[in-house]
Formats: structure tokens, C-alpha cells, sequence
């Protein structure tokens, strides 16, 4: 799973790229008046016919096709062709693309690859997390290195929150902790960079749909961070109606929780 999950995340990516590098590009509203490009159109119709004749029997779930927000499975393959939209439209590179299996709530694999950055970070067959060194070639892995969250120390936190969707209920609540650092990021790589260590905590007030998350989530939890509810700090579950998210928290372990 984890190495078909990586050859179409780096599939899509190209043909991202392709769309991004590009001298102009239409953008359109969709239904709930959120952007869409043709770059999101063509990663997910890539990534979907991959997915499908790889795991005919597992259910798809994909931001881009609507028909598949009402069905539900235990387990099943949630994927975000192109998480940052916004950030993408912009030509500020913090997008990704994102592909995640989920097993009984819980995202057990993913891979959240970020073209422009040329990061790519997934959960391997033993459940642990990498981050794979470009130059990538889709048909060869390269050079893996382990990443694991770091031990926090509470009194000089490294927070990421979100570029395009930073309101003041999430100053207030980051302005709980003692910080030494505060960093911006789109999409999905405010998970990793929890993950790899580059940052302590990501608090995240505002509405998500689990395709922004699993993949994100998958490859917090493999390397050894957490994601829990905002309200009451029990852990974030997949596959809830509309698949829609509540508030939450990425964290490191030790660092020690604010309530609301």
C-alpha cells in the first residue's frame, strides 16, 4: 500500500507542477464556494484510477467527488489531490498532496507529498515514518531518513498554524502557551513538520474535512505525535458523518494541553 500510495502522490505532483509552472491557470468556485483548479481535477482523476484498479474492494473517498462524501466503510482510502488550494493559487508552494488509508477510525498509512518543496513524508509497512530525500523517482525509492517528533520543553514551544485560515480564537489560544517560535504553514505540512520535529503543536480552530487530515495524521502517529479533539482532548477519529472534522490539536507528547 504505502509504495502505491507513493508513486501516485509523486504522479500527481507532476502533474501539479506542470499546471503550477504554467503562465496562467483558471480557478473556479465550487458548490461551497471553496476554489478549484484544473490542477486538482487532473491529480484526482490520476490518483483515483490508481487507487481503484490497486484496491478494487477498499472504499475511495476523495475531496474532488462528491458522490463518495455519503458513502461509509471501516476501512477505507480517503485522499486530497491537492490540499492548499489557496496556497497553490497564490504560488506560495505550501500545497500537497495527500493519500491516506484509515482502519477502524484510525489512519494507519500516508503519504503527504509537497512538490514544491520537494518534501515527501509517508508511513511505511511497519507503520513508521519517513521522509523520503528528492531527487524522487517514481519507480525507485531513494534515500529515507526515520523522523520522530521531539521531546517539547514547555517553557519554549515551536507552534505552526495556518496561513490562510488564522483567526483570533487561535492566537488566543496559542497565546495559552509559552512560545519561542511561531511559524506559518499551508496545507497538511503543519502535521509533518510536528512530525519530523520542526515544531511542537498545531492547534487548528476552524473547519476541516478528514481528506485535509489523514494523511497528515497517519504520518504524525508514525512518528510518535498525536491528534486529539480541541474540546476534550480524546483522540480525533475518521470516518464520522460528511466526514467532517471537529476542532483539534497535533502534538508532540509532553507538551502539556490548554483547555479551551
Amino acid at each position: 500500500m504505502a509504495t502505491v500510495f507513493r508513486e501516485l502522490a509523486l504522479e500527481a505532483g507532476d502533474k501539479i507542477m506542470e499546471i503550477y509552472d504554467a503562465d496562467d491557470f483558471e480557478v473556479r468556485a465550487k458548490s461551497d464556494d471553496s476554489p478549484v483548479t484544473a490542477a486538482d481535477e487532473a491529480a484526482d482523476a490520476l490518483i483515483s484510477a490508481g487507487i481503484r484498479a490497486a484496491f478494487p474492494n477498499v472504499l475511495l473517498v476523495t475531496e474532488e467527488q462528491a458522490d463518495t462524501h455519503g458513502e461509509s466503510a471501516s476501512n477505507f482510502i480517503i485522499v486530497d489531490p491537492l490540499d492548499g488550494t489557496k496556497e497553490f493559487i497564490k504560488r506560495r508552494g505550501d500545497f500537497t498532496v495527500n493519500i491516506a488509508y484509515v482502519e477502524n477510525g484510525i489512519p494507519v498509512r500516508g503519504v503527504v507529498y509537497a512538490p514544491a518543496k520537494g518534501r515527501m513524508f509517508y508511513t511505511g509497512a511497519d507503520g513508521q515514518t519517513v521522509e523520503e530525500v528528492g531527487p524522487f523517482d517514481r519507480k525507485k525509492q531513494g534515500l529515507t531518513k526515520p523522523i520522530r517528533v521531539k521531546t517539547p520543553d514547555n517553557a519554549s514551544l515551536v507552534v505552526v498554524a495556518s496561513k490562510s485560515h488564522r483567526d483570533q480564537a487561535t492566537d488566543d489560544y496559542i497565546s495559552k502557551y509559552q512560545t519561542t517560535d511561531m511559524t506559518g504553514a499551508g496545507s497538511s505540512l503543519k502535521f509533518c513538520l510536528v512530525a519530523a520535529g520542526e515544531a511542537d503543536l498545531y492547534p487548528r480552530l476552524g473547519r476541516t474535512m478528514e481528506w485535509d487530515t489523514a494523511a497528515g495524521h497517519a504520518v504524525l502517529n508514525g512518528a510518535g505525535g498525536a491528534v486529539v479533539r480541541f474540546d476534550d482532548h480524546s483522540p480525533l477519529t475518521y470516518g464520522k458523518p460528511i466526514y467532517e472534522n471537529p476542532f483539534f490539536i497535533a502534538y508532540a507528547p509532553g507538551v502539556e494541553l490548554k483547555s479551551a
